[in-house]
């Protein structure tokens, strides 16, 4: 019991990374049906940003919370610069190019700011100071830090924010009429290149702020940590159903509880030597010590990725998507 309340609240941390960094894919996509692979790498930005301002004001003086917020406030706006940027440059040229096109596009803009991020801030991981004080709240046998309450409260807050904008506010009624038709929104008086590059800018900031929650909860920033991290919340995207915003906060949260609970659970399993019926079907070979390793905490991307994948296969559209025709 102890191990699985631990594994929920380390599970729903990192799903809520996961699942504020999966709004930015399923925005875009929702608008205009392009995936922005990309879009990890804006969050690596956020977070590398942000360890600049953090580590430039760590002996200042200043409040823990305070420097916090400034590298987040640094981080934002960079963030939005760049999604701006990605949409008016690389993406609006090729809108009523072949599909294939833009997502060519997205990889190699993905690849371009990776290596510019190495151009600047090198290919050693980078520490994040540790300026905030952390105390931990036992709930049970488990325990939960201020960082972790902390992320959890801001993503859901986020998700909600985002969720009364889009369905409760003028702009977010012209931003789900320019996903539904854009030639029609455009008769009806909306300006769909605005509403486009609005979504790639709001998204970016979402980033910005997932890459500081991520930086601050593990403790390290690199150049590479948005392929892997994008992969994953491209993948809550598309396991919730892409395009929908609440398929991206569920399928963020379930696929961070799955990696959790099987790398605490099936992870334990490390030896087969420990089981009675193997060890005596391989006789000698345990008797020498030899270890077959089954599963470990290096094998957590195999459960989220195996649920993805059965989930792909007996529904298709997602855990909340709808099937939809295809777009004339």
């Amino acid at each position: 019991m102890e191990t699985l309340l631990q594994q929920i609240i380390n599970g729903l941390t990192t799903g809520s990374v996961y699942a504020v960094v999966a709004l930015g894919y399923t925005m875009v996509y929702g608008v205009i049906q392009l995936i922005n692979f990309a879009h990890g790498e804006v969050v690596m930005i956020g977070a590398m940003v942000a360890f600049g301002v953090i580590t430039g004001l760590a002996g200042s003086g200043l409040p823990a919370s305070m420097i916090v917020a400034a590298g987040v406030l640094a981080a934002v706006p960079a963030c939005m610069a760049i999604g701006y940027s990605l949409e008016r440059v690389a993406y609006r040229p090729l809108r009523h190019a072949p599909r294939l096109a833009p997502l060519i596009t997205a990889i190699g803009m993905s690849i371009i700011l990776q290596h510019v991020a190495l151009l600047i801030w090198g290919r050693n991981p980078l520490a994040f100071p540790q300026i905030i004080a952390n105390p931990t709240v036992s709930i049970g046998l488990a325990e939960i830090s201020a960082v972790q309450i902390a992320i959890i409260l801001l993503s859901f807050l986020m998700m909600g924010g985002l969720s009364w904008f889009v369905y409760r506010t003028r702009f977010g009624i012209a931003m789900r009429a320019t996903a539904e038709n854009v030639q029609v929104a455009g008769l009806m008086g909306i300006n769909a290149d605005r509403v486009i590059a609005a979504t790639f800018v709001i998204g970016a900031a979402l980033g910005a702020v997932a890459g500081v929650m991520f930086g601050t909860y593990y403790g390290i920033a690199h150049y590479t940590m948005g392929f892997t991290l994008g992969l994953k919340a491209f993948s809550a995207a598309v396991l919730g159903g892409i395009g929908n915003l609440p398929g991206a906060m569920v399928g963020g949260l379930l696929l961070g509880l799955v990696e959790a609970l099987g790398t605490g659970y099936i992870g334990d399993l490390t030896n087969l030597c420990q089981w009675p019926v193997v060890d005596a079907w391989l006789g000698e070979r345990c008797a020498d010590g030899a270890h077959f390793i089954l599963f470990g905490s290096n094998y957590q991307d195999v459960f989220a990725f195996v649920m993805l994948i059965l989930v792909l296969v007996f529904r298709p559209s997602g855990l909340l998507g709808e099937r939809v025709s295809e777009r004339a």
